[in-house]
């Protein structure tokens, strides 16, 4: 649970602020001086601070000068009123994370609040790339294949230049842990980390949270306001999906790669910026440059390094020791015992298309956890858990399968047949994965109950209602 540390002397603002804070699952302590703050940042460090500018005895902007001193990557927003604006701007160039006008929107606040947590831990929590057995730190990079090898040698050779990286690789791959992992062995460590999803943010407000504005800018820019890569000025900016970037943001990029400096929008002055840009992106950035959706021109300012990430179905090697990393991690969280795995349903996750790669696996092990209820996850876990992962040799076969369906589905209504398709086709296929179900089993009705989810009574109606023969299941699956 994150811990948040508010200083305010507003007594009633203060107050509902932690309700607020804690019905939104954060752990809260509060201070009314900047005094009684850092004594308590001293005494335990929480995940984020958020401190008002006018306080009594030593100010706001003292106040978090003191606490970088205490932590520099401890992330700081800074709350003020509009006649304190100048001030905040200046915190924020200072290292202050964001600042926040009084009184404040609670969804943007909420909003800045999840941003400098993520922040705060991608810059003060390391990345591991050799995780131990049985460790369960949520920030590890797992895997030994040779494919990860050359990952590893190509994150060693780039982290100690200033070299733009561009990290390619599918969705669920891990690219944003490879970025960490650059920031970290970089010589901007101990700098900030910031980054910018360009997907996650709607086009409109794209361009002022990457380069700020000034007031009048647009209509509700009531005042000055700096953009990420001003805030991160020295540090790097990681900017993830940058292939779904549009177009008239990509020219800005591209100029500060070039020339190293920006315009906040609607200003004139050119402001130099000392930033290191990480990029990542699941798109095929050639196909996108022939199409006219990516600039050329950015396309190789970026890619000075490529680091490529093989999808997990070109890293089966790594299966084993990933699922044994999730299985201990996740079964900590839950505050359960590791049921362990068998070599059988290694296998079938070994032989997985993995479309969702390591994210669709560790999600996968988690439900299983949840639901096998302690014994060992065995070949029907991983059925059951499944729902939409197949073997690669299967995927054309499943396709196949789907357009039989809708066959059948457009035959019976030219038929005209006399019973509700619906009602037909959900009864053909649910005998079909009862048979196939029971035929695993070898007619074994308990496990079967258990892996579709229906009591032994519903079961046993189900048999009798699809005229299913137990008998011939258990021949089927009996060595002759």
């Amino acid at each position: 649970m994150n811990k948040i540390l508010i200083i305010d002397d507003d007594d009633q603002l203060r107050k509902s602020f932690e309700r607020l804070l804690r019905e939104e699952g954060y752990k809260v302590s509060s201070a009314p001086s900047g005094e009684t703050g850092i004594r308590m940042i001293e005494e335990a460090c929480p995940d984020l601070v958020i401190v008002d500018v006018r306080l009594p005895g030593i100010n706001g902007l003292e106040t978090f000068r003191t606490i970088k001193e205490i932590e520099a990557k401890l992330p700081v927003i800074i709350m003020t009123a509009y006649g304190s604006t100048e001030t905040a701007i200046e915190a924020t160039r200072q290292g202050a994370f964001d600042y926040v006008l009084k009184p404040f929107d609670i969804d943007e606040m909420l909003r800045i609040i999840r941003q400098a947590l993520d922040a705060g831990r991608f810059m003060r929590y390391a990345v591991d790339m050799d995780a131990a057995p049985g460790q369960i730190e949520k920030d590890a990079i797992i895997g030994r294949s040779e494919a990860m090898q050359a990952v590893y040698k190509a994150i060693g050779r780039v982290a100690v230049t200033d070299a733009t990286v561009l990290i390619r690789g599918e969705s669920g791959t891990g690219k944003e842990l490879i970025a960490r992992a650059v920031y970290q062995y970089s010589r901007r460590a101990e700098r900030p980390f910031l980054v910018i999803n360009c997907v996650a943010i709607p086009e409109t407000l794209l361009e002022s949270e990457l380069f700020g504005y000034e007031k009048g800018a647009f209509t509700g820019a009531a005042h000055r306001r700096i953009g990420k890569i001003e805030q991160a000025n020295g540090g790097t900016i990681f900017l993830d999906e940058i292939g779904d970037m549009p177009l008239s943001l990509q020219a800005k990029i591209l100029r500060l790669l070039q020339e190293k400096s920006i315009e906040r929008l609607g200003g004139r002055q050119t402001i130099p910026v000392d930033v290191r840009i990480i990029a990542a992106t699941n798109r095929d950035l050639e196909a996108s440059i022939a199409e006219g959706t990516f600039r050329e021109d950015l396309y190789y300012r970026l890619k000075v390094i490529t680091i490529w990430l093989p999808p997990l179905r070109e890293r089966a090697a790594d299966i084993l020791l990933l699922t044994n990393y999730y299985l201990t991690r996740y079964a900590a969280e839950l505050g359960l015992k590791n049921p362990g795995i068998t070599e059988k349903a290694l296998d079938l996750l070994s032989a997985g298309a993995w479309q969702g790669n390591i994210r669709e696996l560790a999600n996968m092990i988690q439900k299983m956890l949840i639901f096998n209820r302690g014994a060992p996850i065995d070949k029907e876990d991983v059925v059951l858990a499944s729902s939409g992962m197949q073997p690669a040799a299967e995927a054309a076969q499943n396709s196949s399968l789907e357009n039989e369906i809708r066959i059948w589905v457009q035959e019976a209504v030219k038929r005209g047949d006399r019973q509700p398709i619906f009602e037909s086709s959900m009864d053909k296929f649910a005998g079909i994965v009862l048979n196939e179900v029971l035929t695993i089993t070898q007619g074994n009705r308990s496990q079967a109950a258990k892996i579709l989810g229906l009591s032994r009574p519903t079961l046993h109606a189900k048999i009798e209602k699809y005229n299913l023969q137990i008998e011939t299941m258990v021949k089927k699956m009996t060595p002759s």
